[in-house]
């Protein structure tokens, strides 16, 4: 796999340019790039946000500023994006700045402390290249290999093309007359996705942990029909665990924090499913071990998530693979930077 990867180091660009460095956004992601900068001997030479978030106000010590007073102030930079987005309007903005300086977006990984590089891909090479050669067409392959690429140099080009969500539910998934399983339903968005997407489905299952996020979710799909949602963790049996509840796509097991019933998918659906979807900010790869019964025996399509853990992109297909041999894989990238939104979808054709 190695030899087919082109960048290097994201962090080895940073440390040795000579150009001045600045942070794009604020928050958990800005933090964890800022500790990178730190270990790394990585020099910031200032913060800007969108304009609408500029108040005036500092983030670790750096007054925050607009686009223009960075421009005003640098003949040239490269700009560090540290912020997820999937908005139309936000991603073009970043593709606008692109045409004048350098976006790089580090890959920090959200559950995890593994970060990804090219030394990593080195050490685990034969394992992504098993999961690359479970893909199942070319389109994926070069998908793969792109996102590889990213994750270790951060270059926003290896994004593009973006594919739609509604292409997979009608061309790669072929939706009609579903049952589902929604793993982390969040607020209901996924499912009313589904709804949209297989005006046929049959019913439609839901586990979301957070319990504010559950409450919206009961009422985001109140006028849905056959919807059962679980105020649940997905795992690999029964079990409780501490949960950081942030009300957001990005709470999740942690050390400390409000205690969360999980089950397994074996445990709680009882009938034959048609769709198995999982997007659980880390726990992916204990919810397909705790789903391996339902996966033998049912053979559904699979959508999984490959963005939390550094792992994810070659440990996640290889464990279906394990259970289920018979799956091909496709892999696709949805509107994000970073490369969040990299999703395994698995199937098997007849």
């Amino acid at each position: 796999m190695i030899e087919r990867i082109k960048e290097t180091d994201i962090w080895e660009k940073l440390k040795e340019t000579s150009l001045p460095v600045v942070l794009y956004g604020m928050g958990n992601g800005a933090d964890k790039i800022l500790l990178q900068f730190e270990l790394k001997d990585i020099k910031c030479a200032g913060v800007f946000a969108s304009d609408e978030f500029v108040r005036g106000h500092s983030f670790r010590g750096f007054k925050v500023k607009k686009y223009s007073e960075i421009e005003a102030e640098f003949e040239d930079f490269i700009i560090v994006c540290a912020f997820a987005s999937e908005r139309e309007e936000v991603i073009e903005r970043i593709f606008e700045m692109r045409k004048k300086h350098l976006v790089l977006a580090p890959d920090v990984p959200v559950a995890g402390i593994e970060l990804f590089s090219r030394r990593y891909v080195e050490i685990n090479d034969e394992k992504f290249e098993k999961a690359y050669n479970l893909l199942i067409d070319e389109r994926s392959k070069k998908n793969y290999i792109n996102i590889i690429n990213f994750k270790i140099g951060g270059d926003i080009k290896y994004l593009l093309p973006f594919y739609e969500k509604e292409k997979v539910y009608s061309d790669l998934l072929q939706l009609d007359g579903e049952t589902i399983v929604d793993l982390g339903a969040y607020n209901g968005d996924t499912v009313a996705e589904f709804a949209r997407a297989d005006k046929n489905y049959k019913k439609i299952f839901a586990f979301e942990p957070d319990e504010k996020n559950f409450k919206k979710l009961l009422k985001n799909t109140e006028k849905l029909r056959d919807i059962e949602a679980f105020n649940l963790g997905a795992w690999e049996c029964e079990d409780t665990a501490f949960f950081s509840a942030e009300s957001s796509r990005n709470s999740a097991m942690s050390v400390r924090g409000k205690e969360v019933k999980l089950n397994s998918v074996d445990n709680v659906i009882k009938e034959p499913i048609t769709l198995l979807k999982m997007d659980i900010e880390g726990s992916e790869k204990q919810a397909i071990k705790g789903a391996q019964n339902t996966i033998k025996s049912y053979r559904p399509k699979l959508y999984i998530c490959a963005y939390h853990r550094s792992e994810d992109l070659f440990a996640l297909p290889l464990e279906i693979h394990k259970i289920c041999p018979e799956y091909r894989f496709y892999f696709v990238h949805h509107r994000y930077i970073p490369a969040w939104e990299s999703n395994f979808y698995a199937v098997i054709r007849k």
